[in-house]
């Protein structure tokens, strides 16, 4: 029996990797072509920052993860070496999208990212419509 911890939203999540899982960090890239979906991705609440990342890969909290990123109307790609914060699984209640919140880390370049996306973001930032995130 795999042993489960409680997920950000509600429902469990693995706590260990399922058997044949390597710990090998992966690669995913990220394309925001529109503003609202980068909003609905964001984690400002995270001390550094974050974003939302629909997956189905099995991970577990701590484990690293590197993006490249792509914003609205920016052909720059950012490359982003972060850390799975938390996990939404399968079938989390209130139909959640499946996947995990990669934290940002402390570092110059990723403070930079972050105001990169506020500033893309703008005063929708603070907006009540739902995320992906909470």
């Amino acid at each position: 029996m795999t042993d489960r911890v409680p997920s950000r939203h509600g429902g469990l999540a693995p706590a260990t990797a399922p058997a044949g899982l390597q710990s090998r960090p992966s690669v995913i890239q990220l394309v925001f072509r529109e503003k609202g979906a980068l909003y609905a991705a964001y984690i400002p609440f995270l001390s550094e920052g974050g974003l939302f990342v629909p997956t189905t890969r099995d991970y577990r909290l701590g484990d690293d993860i590197y993006l490249l990123l792509s914003l609205p109307e920016d052909p720059q790609r950012y490359p982003v070496a972060g850390k799975i914060a938390w996990i939404t699984p399968a079938n989390a209640s209130g139909g959640r999208t499946q996947g995990v919140g990669v934290r940002f880390p402390a570092d110059e370049k990723t403070r930079a990212l972050r105001l990169k996306i506020e500033e893309v973001l703008g005063t929708s930032i603070s907006s009540s419509k739902p995320t992906q995130t909470i």
